[in-house]
């Protein structure tokens, strides 16, 4: 991978200087799971940072039997930066949804860097941030009608992740269990309204591909805006 591509692929470290993305780029080491596979577990402690060259994953914790996904993650994300940072084990599981394609950035080496690129720190504290005030929009919207929230994760997940086709920008077809958990509504509902939107055409479910097609998403913009 060119240097060019990956400050492109990341926004994570664009705004890194040309020495540090190469430096990057030399020490990373590149993964591949399946779908299905637990690519990180809770407990472990945190000796990397990952970025997401291409496939979907899930952030989920552990209860007892039960899991609960709490966020879905794509493509030029990157996870595992908690528990490089405050020095414990992790608190969630992280599961490839797809057949994923990571780079891991060892602990110790991605630390290094951190202190001598300010750009890369300041861009890294700048994510974070916007990680946070995405939690507080979640939480304004637990009082919304179930299909705004759902269409507002929909809309979150296009704009982060989804690739522009023919047929309106496309993402992964998440598991109805998963987004479920995600939006905070139930398997049911979750499951009703999907069909529901996917009859309307502002979404097309495609099984067979395993993608969802995000038609209308300029209607599902605005309807997202009334969270």
């Amino acid at each position: 991978m060119h240097t060019e591509v990956f400050s492109e692929l990341f926004p994570l470290i664009n705004t890194a200087n040309p020495q540090t993305l190469e430096w990057l780029l030399s020490v990373a080491v590149e993964h591949e799971y399946p779908a299905g596979r637990a690519v990180l577990m809770e407990d472990a402690w945190g000796n990397a940072i990952y970025l997401i060259v291409s496939g979907w994953v899930k952030v989920r914790r552990t209860i007892g039997e039960d899991s609960l996904a709490l966020a879905i993650l794509g493509r030029g994300d990157f996870f595992g930066e908690m528990a490089i940072l405050d020095e414990s084990p992790r608190s969630t599981d992280v599961i490839a949804l797809s057949a994923v394609k990571l780079l891991s950035i060892s602990k110790e080496k991605f630390i290094h860097i951190l202190f001598k690129d300010p750009q890369l720190h300041h861009r890294m504290l700048q994510l974070m941030v916007k990680r946070l005030r995405y939690a507080n929009v979640r939480l304004q919207m637990r009082s919304s009608p179930p299909a705004i929230k759902l269409v507002q994760i929909l809309v979150s997940l296009g704009e982060s992740y989804g690739e522009p086709s023919d047929q309106g920008r496309k993402i992964f077809n998440i598991p109805f269990k998963d987004l479920a958990d995600v939006t905070e509504i139930g398997v049911e509902e979750t499951t009703k309204i999907m069909e529901k939107l996917n009859e309307k055409g502002w979404i097309k479910i495609d099984t067979a591909n395993q993608v969802v097609y995000l038609v209308n998403f300029r209607q599902m913009i605005n309807l997202a805006g009334k969270v």
